[in-house]
């Protein structure tokens, strides 16, 4: 501690600030706004389709029309940005995962509509190749089913650019190959997308939370209990992270995530005291699918805990949080002004 607090108790009692509403508020050092929240969705082709996802309460699969209604209440709540996760037909899958980067796809056609609709809410796209391989590998595989980079970064760069073309404002790779972010700087800047932003999920880690999203994008049955340990980071390792991240930001990232959220909080905060970039994370359905059930089951308090779990994040350094509690958020947020 710094050597000028010289008080002693009972002089000095750390307690007096707290006592008030007032002054707990006063001198909040951190403080959840709308401004931080990514609501991120789930889509499907047809209409007026609504599923709901087994493994994660109060969230659904969407056709388009349907998500115009959702995302025009998005707008309205003054949440900055949604983020589309697509689950795609089985039919559609295949082994090159070529309806990535079909510009008539359920991606493009969504961003399309959103930005005719509601131009002022962010576009943020997923880009990686899971929903759309037969095997749910984030990658092209070889014939002993190892996911081959180079390969993969060529696929990834068109899939990319067809989001780009389509409207997306805010393009994120999740699916951790190497030299992917530069790759796809280069042909947004050979496009004249000079402005599309690349959110980098530079620290991502082969994690157990992720079972519910897979479950909503429909991934689970392709990948069959594989793991992607040989290109997302191991859960033990702290200082890779921050190599992951230079390497993107160096390539054009303009902004990194982190994920999962909560059991990487420390790699939040070293992300940002390491760099001082644009930093997000994301609280994954594995987190929040923990919350909903102990929260259904009245082992925590509904409001509380979830505004809680999120203010941590920005104690940690998090500029922004990607959580499917956003919407319920905002509500709560706009509500105490």
């Amino acid at each position: 501690m710094s050597s000028f607090i010289t008080g002693q108790f009972p002089k000095r009692r750390l307690r007096r600030n707290r006592v008030y509403d007032f002054s707990r508020r006063l001198i909040a050092e951190n403080q959840l706004t709308i401004n931080d929240l990514i609501y991120p969705v789930f889509i499907v082709e047809g209409n007026n389709i609504t599923e709901s996802v087994s493994s994660m309460p109060n969230v659904y699969r969407m056709s388009i029309d349907i998500l115009l209604k959702e995302a025009e209440y998005v707008a309205k709540l003054g949440i900055p940005v949604l983020s589309l996760f697509p689950a795609i037909e089985p039919e559609k899958k295949s082994l090159l995962a070529q309806e990535a980067y079909n510009e008539n796809g359920l991606v493009p056609k969504a961003i399309r509509a959103l930005k005719k609709e509601i131009p002022e809410l962010g576009i943020l796209t997923d880009v990686a190749l899971d929903p759309y391989t037969t095997h749910g590998q984030d990658g092209i595989i070889d014939e002993h089913g190892y996911v081959q980079n180079d390969i993969s970064v060529e696929i990834l760069v068109k899939q990319a650019l067809i989001q780009a073309q389509a409207g997306a404002d805010i393009i994120a790779p999740s699916d951790m190959m190497d030299g992917r972010i530069g790759a796809i700087r280069n042909e947004l800047e050979n496009h004249n997308f000079v402005n599309t932003q690349i959110m980098a999920y530079s620290a991502k880690y082969a994690s157990s939370f992720y079972g519910p999203f897979r479950d909503a994008v429909g991934s689970a049955q392709n990948i069959k209990g594989g793991n992607k340990k040989t290109y997302q980071l191991d859960p033990a390792n702290s200082n890779e992270a921050l190599q992951e991240i230079y390497q993107d930001l160096s390539e054009g990232a303009d902004m990194v995530m982190v994920k999962p959220g909560m059991p990487y909080l420390d790699m939040v905060r070293r992300v940002k005291d390491t760099f001082a970039v644009p930093t997000f994370a994301y609280q994954v359905s594995g987190e929040y699918a923990m919350l909903c059930a102990a929260i259904e089951n009245g082992w925590l308090d509904e409001q509380s805990a979830i505004m809680e779990s999120l203010l941590c994040f920005k104690r940690a350094g998090a500029d922004g949080i990607l959580t499917y509690f956003a919407k319920q958020v905002a509500e709560w947020l706009i509500q105490k002004q």
